[in-house]
Formats: structure tokens, C-alpha cells, sequence
């Protein structure tokens, strides 16, 4: 139990594709700010947070100005978190310096199983001691919930909800962006494209032209949504479809990559 199975590093960067793990991920964000994505929330984090990631969770990375950080993957861990969550080191940084042991005994002594192991219970028996879940207002929770609700819905007004709602839309907004890292309307864009891009995606089913995934995923234009997946991912539809589907690419042994391609 709690077997470290893989430590490393990224330098200065600003964007980690969207991809799961089939062990627990734990990150040490050593410098830089930005936001964890997942598919129905995200974190923000800053230098000292650490996020834990459950196994099977899709997550993906953004900052604008980069971030640096150490990354670790736990098998068989005693954690028993639902979903993600974020905690802060104390001042005198002792997780990272776990960290830090734990990237130097994976990559320059792996023959010492045992001590991996140990760093992994004391890496767990942190967490648990640290722990500080986010907590969502009740409001931000029932937007949330809506978005999720309606966002395949191509009738769906975002604006006409959050009006109707009893506080100032300008309001909800920050209040949203303060809790979910993103604004109600960001959100919602990117949940349909995170949606549309797992259904060109998939192997197993053909989700139809093009024309078919965007209505599927909340969008009334095919052109719109077009111009959308590529600002978001880089390229066409099309050509997203026939890459994905002709390559399955992996980050490490433990990753299964679903998302943009590699930065």
C-alpha cells in the first residue's frame, strides 16, 4: 500500500494536456500559479499548494505566466478522498522536502522499494493531517450543477438562468470565479468542448460528422463550434478526430492520455 510507483519533474510550463492516472497523483507546485481543471470543478493553486488527485479523475493544467513542479503517483494508497483535493504546506516547507527525498530515492536509488514505500505512508499520513477540502457556497454549487444539467442543451441560457437567480449577476460571476477558478460562462464552453473533444476521441463508437457532435455538445452552429475547437485545441475537428483515433498516446507507464495532444 501506498507503493510510490513514479516521481518527476516539470519545469517552467504553462499547459499540461488533460489526461487521468490509473494510481493517485499527488502535486507539488514549487513555484508559479494556475489552475487545476477537472470536469466538473477546478483549483486554483499557487507555490507550496499540493493537490491530490484520485485515481480515474481527468485533469488537465493551465497558467499564464508557468508554473514549476514535482508530481508523484501512489498504488494501492490508503487515501480515501472522493475527489481532488488541495492543501498548503506550513512555513517550514516539510512536504516538499518529502518531495523532494522521494524524487531523489525514485530516480537515483530505486532499488531501495522499501524506503519508497515508507516516504509513501509518511506522504499519506500528511495529507490526511494537512487536509483543507475545498468547500463551494451553496449558490456557486446549484450554477455548477445547472451548467452540468444543460450544457448539451442547445436552447440553454446560461444569462437567463444566473438573472433569475436572487442575487447580482456581476456577483455571481466573482463569486464563481473565486471558488471554481473560472466564470460560469467559461465553464460551461468548457465543458461542451471538453465533451465534444472525448466523443472525437473515443475508439470504441462513431459519434457521427461534425455537425452531429456540436449539437450533441450544446452548440447550434457547426462553423461556431468549429472556430471554438480549434482556439481551444489548435486544430479542426476533423483533424482532431483522425489524429486521435490513429494514435493512443501515454505519458508514463500509470498515464492514459484523452485529451489535447502532448505540449
Amino acid at each position: 500500500m501506498n507503493e510510490i510507483i513514479y516521481a518527476s519533474k516539470h519545469n517552467l510550463t504553462t499547459d499540461v494536456a488533460r489526461h487521468k492516472h490509473n494510481s493517485w497523483e499527488l502535486i507539488y507546485y514549487t513555484n508559479g500559479e494556475g489552475v487545476m481543471i477537472f470536469d466538473d470543478f477546478s483549483l486554483p493553486y499557487r507555490e507550496g499548494d499540493i493537490i491530490a488527485v484520485p485515481p480515474n479523475t481527468p485533469h488537465k493544467n493551465h497558467s499564464e505566466t508557468g508554473f514549476t513542479n514535482i508530481f508523484l503517483n501512489l498504488n494501492d494508497s490508503t487515501l480515501n478522498y472522493r475527489t481532488p483535493v488541495k492543501i498548503q504546506d506550513d512555513p517550514r516547507r516539510s512536504i516538499l522536502n518529502l518531495f523532494n527525498a522521494v524524487y531523489y530515492h525514485y530516480n537515483e536509488n530505486k532499488e531501495n522499494d522499501m524506503l519508497l514505500i515508507a516516504y509513501g505512508y509518511l506522504l499519506v499520513s500528511y495529507m490526511r493531517a494537512y487536509q483543507n477540502a475545498p468547500v463551494r457556497s451553496d449558490i456557486v454549487e446549484e450554477i455548477r450543477s445547472n451548467i452540468l444539467q444543460n450544457f448539451s442543451d442547445c436552447s440553454y441560457e446560461l444569462d437567463k438562468f444566473l438573472r433569475s437567480l436572487p442575487f447580482s449577476y456581476d456577483y455571481l460571476r466573482k463569486l464563481f470565479k473565486k471558488e471554481m477558478g473560472i466564470t460560469p460562462h467559461q465553464f460551461l464552453s468548457d465543458k461542451r468542448l471538453d465533451t465534444a473533444a472525448e466523443y472525437l476521441s473515443s475508439i470504441y463508437h462513431d459519434p457521427g460528422n461534425i455537425a452531429d457532435v456540436a449539437r450533441q455538445c450544446g452548440f447550434n452552429e457547426p462553423l461556431y463550434f468549429s472556430r471554438m475547437f480549434k482556439k481551444k485545441f489548435g486544430t479542426a475537428p476533423t483533424f482532431y478526430r483522425n489524429e486521435r483515433q490513429q494514435t493512443v498516446q501515454r505519458l508514463d507507464p500509470d498515464d492514459v492520455k484523452i485529451q489535447e495532444s502532448p505540449i
